[in-house]
């Protein structure tokens, strides 16, 4: 069965740094596209970032520059290092994983697994 289990996150002063993972098992983990999305209190979800198969990575345009995704293979992991974090980074982030078709996309109801969610909070 697939399972991400997500960990990481916390509060941090702005300008600190955070880094959040998401423990992956249960299918194919190098050739599916993953996802990091937000959604703060009030607002709509964010597409923060997201890896293709291929290693192609894509942010937007709030966060370029400052945060990193990567996935370890070796160790199945999907993370996203925040640095230079804002007040309005806060959000709870959670990743998604795409197991069965070749979707890689910003909206995160096109994908089909999801960890359970961390929250950020960067007071300023």
């Amino acid at each position: 069965a697939v399972q991400l289990v997500e960990s990481g996150g916390g509060s941090v002063q702005a300008g600190g740094s955070l880094r959040i993972s998401c423990a992956v098992s249960g299918f194919t983990y190098s050739s599916c596209c993953m996802l990091w999305y937000r959604q703060a209190p009030g607002k709509e979800r964010e597409m923060v970032s997201r890896i293709s198969s291929d290693g192609t990575t894509y942010y937007a345009d709030s966060v370029r520059g400052r945060f990193t995704i990567s996935k370890d293979l070796v160790k199945n992991t999907l993370s996203l290092e925040m640095n230079d974090l804002k007040p309005e980074d806060t959000a709870v982030y959670q990743c998604a994983v795409e197991t069965e078709t070749p979707i890689c996309d910003d909206t995160p109801d096109d994908y089909k697994h999801f960890c359970q969610g961390t929250q950020v909070t960067v007071s300023s």
